[in-house]
């Protein structure tokens, strides 16, 4: 059994146990701008791609590799031809020549991965790779019609920052600025910094809401779907608690079957029993007739249960900013609700 001391999320000798992982989330837009300005220095020198690309549009881009779905979620909705999020070792058997074969490898070591960049290489495909230069991934790209992104951080956000940005120069994007990505995120560092205090800071905030209870997180666009899965799975890895994040038709059966918090219980006098849930949403300002009506009945069924509700937004500019300022916000939280926790 655990229970949750806010005391110590202002605590020094307890922050410096997790100083080492708040400063690693503390220098994510640094990472950003790092990857960012590497990257453009490599392509100014040679950009094969990006001016093939350029001129003369691909049939199809294919993003392989095993965090497709991020650029997915991005490029899906505005890429101006056939788009396809491919996480499989083995490329889909009509890529060729004409299409363009997009890879994020921040680690640049999965064997997997490799294999594809090496088979798009091997049929003629336009290849493009973002990973630390050297690595297994980026040495199977070598080939006339390839080009390297070098990403040195090995940082899963900024190599989809610069791929984006990339794709967005040549036409087959939306805008992914990497400076106000990363303005964004050293706003989310400021004002989740261990040295502001609780009082005014909204990470350790949302830690302690979410401390009694099971938190279900819910996003209303396809990116802030993905930042609340991303945020799950931050709070179980962390703090070993449980945390469920999908739309509505998996969210409202454990809304609806959850007993109605009684506001006068006394959890030590008459027991402590399994948490409530806590609806957690994730809001980047979508605000379509579908996303409001969803979110309004979520709202509306955990009111009428007596269950919490949270709001973690952003006011970041662009959707690449706004997921990333949720994503770290999120993930702030996490490390605040696990260093809160304490066995009895």
């Amino acid at each position: 059994m655990s229970w949750f001391d806010e005391a110590r999320l202002d605590d020094e000798s307890a922050l410096a146990s997790v100083d080492q992982r708040l400063r690693f989330l503390a220098g994510s837009g640094a990472r950003v701008r790092l990857d960012a300005g590497e990257s453009a220095t490599a392509l100014a020198g040679e950009a094969a791609v990006g001016l093939r690309a350029a001129e003369s549009r691909p049939r199809a881009v294919i993003a392989a590799g095993p965090d497709s779905r991020l650029l997915r979620a991005v490029l899906e909705p505005a890429c101006p031809v056939p788009f396809v999020a491919w996480p499989h070792p083995v490329l889909p058997g009509w890529a060729g020549a004409l299409d363009l074969v997009v890879v994020l490898a921040p680690e640049g070591s999965d064997p997997g991965t490799a294999s594809a960049v090496a088979e798009a290489v091997r049929r003629g495909c336009q290849v493009v790779v973002a990973g630390p230069p050297g690595s297994m991934v980026v040495e199977h790209a070598a080939g006339r019609d390839s080009a390297v992104l070098p990403c040195t951080t090995r940082d899963q956000l900024a190599a989809a920052v610069v791929v984006l940005d990339f794709l967005h120069r040549v036409g087959l994007g939306p805008q992914a600025d990497p400076e106000t990505v990363a303005g964004a995120l050293d706003d989310v560092a400021r004002s989740a910094s261990p040295h502001r205090d609780l009082t005014v800071n909204p990470a350790k905030a949302l830690a302690i809401a979410l401390a009694d209870t099971t938190p279900l997180l819910w996003g209303g666009s396809v990116l802030a779907q993905r930042a609340a899965r991303r945020v799950a799975e931050s709070m179980r890895r962390t703090s070993g608690r449980a945390a469920l994040a999908g739309d509505v038709d998996v969210l409202w059966p454990v809304l609806a079957a959850a007993r109605p918090r009684d506001l006068f219980e006394d959890p030590v006098a008459d027991g402590a029993g399994p948490p409530q849930p806590a609806l957690l949403l994730l809001d980047d300002g979508a605000e379509d007739p579908v996303t409001r009506e969803q979110r309004a009945r979520l709202v509306a069924l955990a009111d009428e249960r007596r269950l919490r509700v949270e709001v973690l937004g952003s006011e970041a500019t662009g959707e690449v900013a706004r997921y990333a300022s949720l994503l770290l916000s999120g993930t702030y939280a996490s490390e605040y609700l696990a260093l809160g926790l304490v066995d009895r």
